[in-house]
């Protein structure tokens, strides 16, 4: 994991697991104030966010990102919560939210990670991340690390505890 994202995400252990999941989000979706249309075509602004409320040609600010950000990641968070059926560590409820904010809670409502998951196939849940690495049938080197760093938050719940300096 690089280590300036494991400075912040340990900052932002105080935080539980929505803190975290935002450091997570932040770091892998970037902010892009103008909207945009994403690998699929989908119109997307700020932290990914999509939707009906994107307005072509607007131009957003910080706190209408954020609003969106905080509004995607309650969203997120509640799948989490709804499906998972196991006790997680917030770093694994901050790993597992970022996955849902990313690939939408339906797509996680039918993953065989989750099956794994609520089997408490702990490895092999976390595992399932490195399948979700495709953007429009192509292998993208973007989510490869992002799974990569879901991943070993999810397989090493205790991470941040004593982080390396």
């Amino acid at each position: 994991m690089n280590s300036q994202l494991q400075k912040r995400l340990a900052a932002a252990t105080v935080g539980g697991a929505l803190a975290l999941a935002a450091v997570l989000v932040q770091w892998h979706e970037g902010k892009r104030y103008k909207p945009y249309r994403d690998g699929g075509g989908v119109l997307t602004v700020c932290h990914g966010h999509t939707g009906k409320d994107v307005t072509p040609g607007e131009i957003y600010n910080e706190e209408e990102c954020n609003t969106l950000m905080k509004q995607d990641l309650l969203i997120a968070r509640s799948a989490v919560e709804r499906y998972v059926t196991v006790p997680l560590t917030d770093l694994q409820k901050a790993a597992l939210t970022s996955f849902v904010y990313n690939i939408g809670s339906r797509a996680f409502a039918n993953s065989t990670l989750l099956k794994k998951l609520n089997a408490g196939d702990i490895q092999g849940a976390c595992d399932q991340m490195r399948r979700w690495k495709y953007d429009e049938g192509k292998v993208s080197n973007g989510l490869i690390k992002r799974r990569e760093v879901e991943r070993e938050l999810c397989l090493n719940p205790h991470l941040l505890i004593h982080p390396t300096q």
